[in-house]
């Protein structure tokens, strides 16, 4: 059985080894598909699809922001300034202001800003030091997911108590459903009376009846309500699966707006208008909910 989980949560790895302090940071939130958001230091940036392939094997939807922070522990002489290049930017800036008959100073904490002009001393990436990185993207990526299974666990106890509210208000429907019938009859029986009598005719008892069964016919919602209340039962069943559960849920939420929404159209009782629509906004409310979930 798959564990639930909502599409938001933060993790984070914090590691080192005797050159790097490493920090991996996970944040995701919701989202139709899965998104993934690189932010990795130079030194790792060619690595990026493998290690996506670590986090798709964690995650199957949402928009998910990874970020790797690598200090060095010894940064003595580890990085060195490109002079050649500063200098012939510089010397080409200054003859392009000369050309256009501007004045020209020279801005040094800009040069700051232009990381080409920066190069570290860095040694070939080893295989074992690309291991070390991708084993504490797991670390992070499991707390991440501990933090969504967290998430998930609150958002079901939201939902089934949503779920159980609502299965109440399908038993009122249910047993509202023969007195409506029962009033709709008596009234058609008492108008059609009222307009015979004012004709000076006899109720036909045939005619009455057959009126009846038609009647009847459009003011059944046992169909609607069986098939809610297995919608019901299989919204619990599905967060027990927990694979896939936000889609799954959602359509099944539909399913149920669809069922309640025909009940509300055939029977057209002032009590149960009340309660169809509670029974509507409290779908609309799982539907947000249920938009979080993976």
């Amino acid at each position: 059985m798959k564990i639930m989980r909502s599409m938001t949560g933060f993790g984070r790895s914090v590691q080192n080894n005797e050159k790097y302090n490493l920090v991996w940071e996970i944040r995701s939130v919701n989202s139709r598909f899965l998104d993934i958001k690189w932010k990795l230091p130079p030194l790792l940036r060619s690595f990026e699809a493998r290690f996506e392939k670590v986090v798709r094997s964690y995650a199957t939807r949402g928009r998910v922001e990874v970020c790797l922070t690598l200090q060095e522990i010894n940064q003595n002489d580890s990085v060195s300034f490109d002079i050649k290049q500063a200098q012939a930017m510089l010397f080409a800036l200054e003859a392009l202001a000369k050309e256009r008959n501007e004045d020209f100073a020279v801005d040094y904490n800009q040069l700051l800003k232009i990381p080409s002009l920066w190069q570290g001393n860095e040694e070939e990436v080893s295989e074992e030091f690309v291991l070390f990185v991708q084993n504490c993207l797991e670390i992070a990526l499991q707390d991440w997911n501990k933090s969504r299974e967290e998430e998930a666990k609150q958002l079901r106890k939201d939902l089934e108590s949503r779920f159980n509210l609502m299965q109440s208000w399908l038993q009122r429907i249910i047993d509202r459903a023969p007195q409506v019938k029962e009033l709709r009859f008596q009234s058609v029986k008492e108008r059609l009376q009222e307009v015979l009598q004012n004709l000076e005719s006899a109720l036909d008892e045939n005619r009455f009846l057959q009126e009846i069964v038609i009647l009847s016919d459009k003011l059944d919602i046992t169909e609607e309500c069986t098939r809610l209340e297995s919608h019901l039962k299989r919204l619990i069943e599905l967060m027990d699966i927990g694979e896939d559960v936000g889609r799954k849920l959602d359509f099944t939420l539909q399913e149920c707006f669809r069922e309640i929404n025909t009940c509300g159209n055939k029977i057209q009782d002032a009590v149960l208008s009340t309660v169809v629509v509670d029974y509507k906004n409290e779908l609309e409310k799982c539907r947000e909910q249920v938009q979080n979930l993976e």
